[in-house]
């Protein structure tokens, strides 16, 4: 039997930040194949594929009836008669289609909803793992995690700029044994905040979200949780997701009460570097201040991972070039930002062909979705950041990664 796509069925669903999201099913030969939920970013970058909402008073504007009637009137007529497995030829179909460059027409949602849910129902009909249908001959590879256990920025209401503290628990042999380990910085971390009558609420990804006095506070506490937790910072180190976006203005970066340029935002860094286990540095810039990327890149990445989020969207274009004026080192993969399976693969490829390291990444807005763990191991990404071990949205996607090891026992870290 062949198998072909018979429909597509679509939904308004909720994501973890209480707003609206997409969820598309996928039916094969008549049955239900694969299902997918779009995740959605709080602190997007202004070159990402654009996320269609309704607008309007229901639902705060936040609606996506249209992202969904998109997918079974436009969508769905596209892909009825294809071959589940043909993924690529899908993912172009449905980027023909919409026709634009920041798919503004079906919306990034949609599209990546359907690209997703034909994703899961190939995989099923070969009755294969998500994992090893994604990995193909390559075969999997269990990622890194990077937990984010301290909140700030966008992600948290507090006084803090920085987005993530995560821990990278790079030091040990199996996933199991490195998620152990994450998780038991997260519980230190909560004990040491409520030692110093600091623990209040979490943030968006799970994580702590204390006042500080300084950014710099925040990673005294990383050390802190590490250590008391019995580990070493040679075990374990931190990543920082500053997400410098959010608090770039016309006359520089707002941080600590403070107007810096980027060259002070550059010394900031390396003085951090110095004084702290440090491994990885998200988006330490504005995503137009290629100069300071470059800069700091020449300067420490010889040392730390440096990571363009905002700045490359998971977009080949913007990828490229900032491979040519070697702007960083590593990117972050989220697919929502570019919006399909197949130009998300496109990206990562041009990563690694340059020799940057690969970070799959959930987003602020999750569902019980756990296509990215899947992702994260088929591809060999080599890391993934889902957030804190906490809240069952972020869970879901420790939980998989848990279950494919029982299937895949290769564990390799880049650090």
């Amino acid at each position: 039997m062949s198998n072909l796509i018979t429909g597509l069925e679509a939904r308004q669903i909720i994501d973890s930040r209480a707003n609206p999201t997409v969820e598309v099913d996928c039916y094969v030969n008549g049955t239900l194949a694969g299902r997918a939920a779009v995740p959605s970013g709080a602190s997007t970058g202004i070159y990402e594929a654009l996320e269609l909402r309704d607008g309007g008073k229901t639902w705060m504007g936040k609606g996506v009836s249209q992202a969904v009637g998109n997918i079974i009137e436009d969508i769905q007529e596209a892909l009825v008669g294809m071959p589940v497995d043909e993924q690529s030829s899908i993912d172009e179909v449905i980027i023909e289609l919409d026709g634009t460059a920041n798919k503004s027409r079906l919306g990034a949602n949609a599209m990546l909803g359907a690209s997703m849910a034909c994703l899961h129902a190939g995989a099923n009909t070969h009755e294969m793992p998500l994992w090893r249908y994604v990995g193909g001959v390559a075969g999997g590879c269990l990622p890194v995690p990077m937990l984010n256990i301290l909140n700030g920025g966008s992600h948290a209401v507090s006084n803090v700029d920085v987005q993530e503290f995560m821990v990278i628990p790079h030091g040990f042999d199996t996933f199991e044994e490195s998620l152990r380990a994450g998780v038991e910085c997260y519980h230190s971390l909560k004990s040491e905040l409520k030692t110093d009558g600091l623990l209040g609420g979490v943030g968006d990804e799970g994580g702590f979200a204390p006042n500080l006095p300084a950014n710099e506070e925040g990673l005294r506490y990383m050390v802190r949780a590490i250590e008391s937790a019995g580990y070493s910072t040679e075990e374990i180190g931190i990543a920082l997701d500053v997400a410098a976006s959010e608090f770039l203005k016309d006359d520089g970066y707002h941080m600590d009460g403070n107007i810096l340029s980027g060259e002070e935002m550059c010394d900031i860094y390396s003085g951090w570097l110095d004084e702290f286990p440090i491994l990885s540095i998200e988006d330490g810039f504005g995503e137009d201040d290629w100069r300071s990327w470059g800069a700091f890149t020449k300067m420490e990445g010889h040392r730390v991972q440096i990571v363009g989020d905002d700045l490359f969207v998971t977009q080949a274009e913007r990828l490229s070039e900032g491979v040519d004026i070697n702007a960083a080192n590593a990117i972050l993969v989220k697919l929502n930002q570019v919006g399909t399976v197949t130009e998300t693969l496109e990206t990562m490829a041009i990563a690694k062909e340059a020799g940057y390291n690969c970070v799959i990444s959930h987003r602020s807005g999750e569902t019980e979705d756990t296509t990215i763990a899947d992702f994260a191991v088929g591809t060999r990404a080599g890391q993934i950041k889902t957030g804190a071990p906490a809240r069952s949205d972020r869970a879901a996607k420790y939980n998989q990664l848990l279950r494919i090891a029982e299937q895949c026992d290769e564990f390799s870290s880049p650090f």
